[in-house]
C-alpha cells in the first residue's frame, strides 16, 4: 500500500496511519493520551531545540532519515550539556509513499530515541501531492542540571579542543548515494549521549561542545573561535579520516574540515583535563577514534597548522555544502 490523500483527511484512514504504523512504534503514557498538546514535567533550566530534515535518499548506508531526525535533535540538545528528555515529530508525506518504507523509518526513530533515553511525546502528519517523498521536522527539550554552563563563548587561551572520531563520514555516504558510486563507506549518524556523559559524569571541565554537522569542522571552529573572541589553531596531522573517505575526497576534490557529520562532536576542555577526556572518549563505541586536534589561542580566527610546518586560514563555508545532507 501507498500514502495516498485521505491519510491526511483526519478520516478512518488517517486514524489507522496513526495506530498501524506511528502508535505501534512510538507508544507511551503521554503520547496515547492523544491531547492537543503533552503534559510534560520539567523542572529548573530547559535546552529547547528544532530541525527539519530533507535528506535524499531517505534510507542510505549506516541509517536513515528516521534515525538522522532523532540523532540530530538529541545531539543539539547534548552539546548544550542538558539531558534530553521528549521529542516532537512532525511528517510531511508526499502522495504515494510506499507504507512499508515510512513504516521501516518510524521503527528506526522508535529504535534510536529509546537508545538515547527520549520519548517521542507530540506529533502531526500531512499529506500533500507529490512523488513519495518524506520530510520529518523535530523538536526537542532537555532539562540542564544545576551548576552547568556549556557554551561557545566560554573558551580561553591554552584550552584543548578534541573531536570524537573521523570527518566527514555522513557527506562522503549521501554524497556516494546521490552520485551512484559504489563503497563501503556508512554513515557516521548516532546519537551522542555515552560520549558527551563520559565527560560529564566524569567531572572534566568542558567549556563547550559542538555536533560537527552542515559547514563542517572548519565553521563550527570559527563561530567557536569568534563567540569567545580567541584565535584556534588546527594540527593538521592530528585530524581523523578515515581511509576510503579520504580516497574519496582526493577523487572529486573535497576537504573533510568542511563535511557534515551526524554522529561527531567537538569538546572544547581545560588543558589540565585533555588527556582524561581523551581516555574517557575512546571507552565509548562512539568515541574510540577521538583525537586532540587543535588548542585555543589569544587572537582571532582558525588557523591550521600543516604537516609540512606552515600555516593556512581555515575560514568558513561559503556557498551550498552540496549534497542536502540532512
Amino acid at each position: 500500500m501507498r500514502i495516498n490523500m485521505s491519510h491526511g483527511s483526519g478520516g478512518k484512514a488517517s486514524a489507522e496511519l496513526m495506530k498501524d504504523i506511528f502508535g505501534k512504534y512510538f507508544s507511551n503514557d503521554i503520547l496515547n493520551k492523544m491531547e492537543d498538546a503533552a503534559v510534560l514535567e520539567l523542572h529548573g533550566r530547559i535546552a529547547f531545540s528544532t530541525d527539519s530534515f530533507v535528506v535524499t535518499p531517505v534510507v542510505f548506508k549506516g541509517g536513515d532519515i528516521g534515525k538522522l531526525a532523532v540523532c540530530g535533535t538529541v545531539n543539539d540538545l547534548l552539546m548544550m550539556g542538558s539531558e534530553p528528555k521528549y521529542i516532537t515529530a512532525g511528517f510531511i508525506l508526499e502522495e504515494g509513499l510506499e507504507l512499508v518504507l515510512l513504516e521501516q523509518i518510524v521503527a528506526s526513530m522508535a529504535k534510536a530515541a529509546a537508545e538515547a533515553g527520549v520519548q517521542i511525546v507530540a506529533g502531526d502528519t500531512k499529506v500533500v501531492e507529490g512523488k513519495g517523498g518524506l520530510y520529518i521536522n523535530t523538536s526537542g527539550i532537555g532539562t540542564i542540571p544545576e551548576r552547568r554552563n556549556i557554551s561557545a563563548g566560554n573558551c580561553s587561551a591554552g584550552d584543548v579542543v578534541l573531536l570524537s572520531g573521523n570527518l566527514g563520514d555522513h557527506h562522503a555516504c549521501i554524497l556516494s548515494a546521490r552520485m551512484e558510486i559504489e563503497n563501503q563507506i556508512k554513515s557516521d549518524s548516532a546519537c551522542l549521549n555515552t560520549v558527551v556523559n563520559s565527560l560529564l559524569e566524569n567531572k572534566i571541565k568542558v567549556k563547550t561542545m559542538r555536533d560537527v554537522t552542515r559547514g563542517g569542522l572548519g565553521t563550527v571552529l570559527n563561530e567557536i573561535a569568534e563567540a569567545s573572541k580567541c584565535g584556534i589553531e588546527i594540527k593538521e596531522g592530528a585530524l581523523p579520516v578515515h581511509p576510503e573517505v579520504r580516497g574519496f575526497c582526493d577523487i572529486l576534490g573535497l576537504d573533510p574540515l568542511y563535511m557534515a557529520n551526524e554522529g561527531k562532536m567537538i569538546a572544547v576542555v581545560a588543558p589540565e583535563d585533555a588527556e582524561k577526556a581523551l581516555a574517557f572518549m575512546k571507552e565509548t563505541e562512539y568515541g574510540k577514534d577521538a583525537a586532540i586536534i587543535a588548542e585555543v589561542i589569544s587572537g582571532k580566527g582558525v588557523a591550521m597548522k600543516t604537516r609540512l610546518g606552515g600555516s593556512r586560514v581555515v575560514d568558513v563555508l561559503y556557498g551550498e555544502g552540496l549534497p542536502r545532507i540532512c
